[in-house]
């Protein structure tokens, strides 16, 4: 009997050693990092949808009526200022310039005429004056006839590109009718909406003998070769949105970009004293953003974060976190709400350096 009691208390001090053995074993695997959020001076990058303009986008008219004779460019060509774009029959306004030249020839000699007749007192001086207001006036008819053949001929105000033509070769265009419009890519004007608080902060940060430089990404997700500046703001918010259109200026010698064309304005904004965590300490529930908080008793506590930006590995949190708070870095999918954790804490500074950070 005292060998079977023996027995049975080595398997009780066996079966205790084992299940503390297992206890020790259970917290070691139980033991999380946390850590907590870096405050740092940094620079985000901010997108704004842009719309993509040319410093100068015109509509060419027809300037008189008639046939479109000739057309002497091609859609998509470059021109030159002055080169000859179109042409409008032009024989009725030759026929109206001969006709006022004819009638300038005749009040010419006959303002001759009189000026010998006058020097002689054979006609008063009123006459004399008379046929020298009708040379004048035949004389302006004549210009007149000239500016009117030279509108048949339309030539590009500036150097750009043609779009395509709204008529045909042999059209009976009227005038003011639209031939084409035509484009300065030469430099370009990239508008975007700028919220009523980013430009407060835009504005209270940015020094006057300075401008924004700003960059372009395209719609192909490329960063255009040649950054912008912010030379406008315009003068009024638009009281649907509450938004405030600025203008950049981009730089185009190799003429990729076009008037139409839509992109993303990218913008570095300074941000005093931001809180940074990093992304993988954060989970969502319904496309809201959660961490979760160790309290004093470490129990976790889930709560919801606002993210002003997103940079490499990193959120830079708006709202929902202070610099004091301990955030379970790793695991989150192995813990739930209000379950108490042994944890090991990792400095932020250590934590945020291993992922990159791009932060000044």
């Amino acid at each position: 009997m005292k060998r079977i009691f023996m027995l049975v208390g080595l398997c009780a001090l066996l079966w205790q050693t084992g299940c503390q053995s297992e206890k020790v074993e259970k917290e070691e695997e139980t033991s999380f990092l946390v850590t907590s959020p870096l405050a740092k001076d940094t620079l985000i990058t901010k997108e704004y949808v842009s719309q993509i303009r040319s410093i100068s986008h015109i509509e060419v008219r027809a300037l008189e009526k008639g046939y479109l004779q000739k057309i002497f460019v091609d859609e998509g060509q470059h021109v030159k200022k002055g080169q000859l774009m179109f042409q409008i029959m032009p024989v009725m306004y030759q026929a109206e310039l001969q006709k006022a030249q004819a009638e300038a020839s005749f009040a010419e000699i006959e303002y001759q005429n009189t000026k010998k007749l006058a020097s002689n007192n054979v006609v008063a001086p009123g006459e004399l004056a008379m046929a020298k207001a009708k040379l004048n006036k035949a004389k302006a008819e004549v210009s007149l006839a000239q500016v009117h053949l030279g509108f048949t001929q339309i030539r590009a105000p500036f150097d750009g590109i043609m779009d395509h033509f709204q008529v045909r070769l042999g059209s009976l265009v009227d005038e003011g009718d639209l031939l084409t419009t035509l484009s300065d890519n030469s430099q370009m004007w990239v508008y975007f909406n700028v919220p009523e608080a980013e430009y407060l902060d835009y504005k209270t940060s940015q020094h006057s003998e300075n401008q924004t430089q700003v960059k372009l990404e395209m719609a192909n997700r490329q960063v255009f070769d040649y950054a912008g500046v912010v030379q406008t703001i315009e003068a009024d918010f638009n009281n649907e949105t509450g938004n405030i259109a600025f203008r950049a200026t981009f730089p185009n010698p190799k003429g990729l970009l076009r008037h139409g064309e839509t992109g993303n304005i990218l913008m570095e904004v300074p941000m005093k004293n931001a809180l940074l965590i990093p992304q993988k300490a954060t989970f969502e529930v319904l496309d809201k953003k959660y961490v979760y908080v160790l309290d004093k008793n470490n129990v976790l506590r889930s709560r919801e974060i606002t993210v002003a930006a997103e940079l490499p590995h990193i959120y830079v949190v708006q709202k929902g976190l202070s610099a004091n708070d301990k955030i379970l870095l790793e695991g989150l999918r192995l813990v739930r709400e209000n379950e108490k954790i042994h944890s090991k804490y990792v400095e932020p500074k250590t934590v945020l350096s291993q992922l990159n950070l791009y932060a000044e």
